[in-house]
């Protein structure tokens, strides 16, 4: 069974301050961070990876981008039930098959494209390569809710984990670029395989500090239930819709305004301007003793991601829209960061993994809608239309918070639970 030690100094005193050092220090910590960082990697390299090399098979970013959508809409339907199937019979039953099965697909799908198979053949190789990713980052969540139980030090974990995920998207890409255009254009998605099988099975092997994983017993009923029961999270999953959004729409909208203005170098310059807000703010988030409830945090900083999502396509000019996008980078983190916090207060520890895969699938959705739709009115509308789509997302999500927030409160412990997974009592975590 796996360690259920809170983070508390000697004394049993609560830590004064939630930091990155108390944080690092928590006993067992590293025996699952270096491994999952190293298997939640080729998460961030499978799309770049893809679209590189069925580009250069079939000389189509229109064919490329197909079957990378493919992938991802099909990682974000399966990835909530992968995460019940860890939460049921642990991480490491799941962790296992699934890097196999996602290596061998992966494979597969390198091997039809250099065959130059049809389409239809890729779209096959696709959908069990996206649909096997590792959940680890949400597996990685869930052991530092274990490991941090009743401590402040859950919101620091989670911007950790925040910063950590944008540290993956940053250096992802450059590895699977580099690969492709400097070895062959195979060898992002080889190593994409390799380093899933060899990461998942080194963070497999951590028993240790995996979540337990529920009895039978008078809790059977609890445990296989799914964390979308809970109502405050469909409402997360909603708000994680609207972050997806943002993603998707700047990815392609910052694409084609620097396209427009002759600038298209500057595309990874922009982008970079915007990861490094996120970054920079959920540093900053982690290192902040919190007074406010979680849910009052949500709500504050969504109004202020949807205010800046809504001031994008405003923008004419590389040094406004930078500003914009550094701004608007420095409102996600905030609400990512406290949305995962809230996970822990309102799922029990049995439907936990799964509760943050259907946040992780809700930003991969989101994400790939907003790709779509932004391309569309990009195509079809003026030079920036596409930045409408983040602030369409964000305001939908915003009023949709607003409108809900009283589910994002955890039950007290003495009120019965309604549907969904059952009720756990309330946890300060701020």
């Amino acid at each position: 069974m796996a360690s259920t030690v809170t983070h508390e100094p000697a004394g049993g005193t609560p830590p004064p301050r939630p930091g990155y050092g108390q944080l690092l220090r928590t006993r067992g910590a590293w025996t699952f961070l270096l491994p999952g960082f190293a298997a939640r990697q080729p998460f961030a390299m499978l799309t770049l990876s893809i679209v590189l090399l069925v580009q250069h098979t079939t000389g189509s970013y229109g064919a490329a981008g197909a079957v990378a959508a493919a992938t991802g809409v099909s990682m974000a339907l399966f990835a909530p039930y992968s995460g019940r199937l860890a939460d049921r019979h642990g991480q490491r039953a799941v962790l296992v098959p699934g890097v196999l099965l996602h290596a061998v697909s992966g494979l597969t799908l390198t091997a039809l494209a250099l065959a130059h198979a049809p389409l239809w053949a890729l779209f096959l190789a696709a959908v069990p390569t996206g649909a096997s990713v590792p959940q680890v980052g949400p597996m990685v969540r869930a052991r530092w809710g274990v490991k941090l139980r009743n401590s402040p030090l859950m919101t620091t974990a989670a911007a950790f984990e925040s910063v950590t995920d944008e540290l993956t998207f940053v250096v992802g890409p450059l590895l699977a670029t580099a690969l492709c255009t400097a070895v062959t254009p195979a060898a992002g998605l080889v190593a994409e395989a390799a380093l899933t099988l060899v990461g998942g099975l080194l963070f497999a092997a951590q028993k240790s500090t995996q979540p337990p994983v529920t009895g039978d017993g008078g809790h059977a009923r609890v445990r296989h239930a799914s964390a979308l029961g809970v109502p405050g999270v469909r409402v997360l999953v909603t708000a994680f819709l609207g972050i997806g959004s943002v993603f998707g729409g700047m990815q392609v909208s910052l694409a084609a305004f620097t396209e427009s203005i002759g600038e298209p170098g500057l595309n990874g310059v922009l982008y970079g301007v915007f990861a490094a807000g996120n970054m920079l703010s959920g540093i900053a988030c982690g290192a902040i003793a919190w007074k406010a409830a979680p849910h009052r945090r949500l709500v504050t900083g969504y109004t202020a991601l949807a205010l800046a999502a809504s001031a994008l396509w405003t923008a004419h000019s590389v040094p406004l829209l930078a500003a914009l996008g550094l701004l608007a980078g420095m409102c996600i983190a905030p609400a990512l960061i406290t949305g995962y916090t809230l996970v822990e207060s309102l799922v029990p520890a049995g439907a936990r993994t799964e509760a943050f895969t259907w946040l992780t699938g809700a930003v991969a959705l989101g994400q790939a809608a907003a790709v779509t739709v932004a391309g569309q009115l990009e195509d079809r509308l003026w030079d920036g239309a596409g930045f409408l789509v983040p602030m369409g997302g964000t305001v939908l999500a915003l009023a949709t918070l607003v409108t809900l927030r009283a589910l994002l409160v955890p039950q007290r412990r003495d009120r019965k639970a309604g549907r969904g997974v059952g009720h756990r009592e309330q946890v300060a975590v701020d």
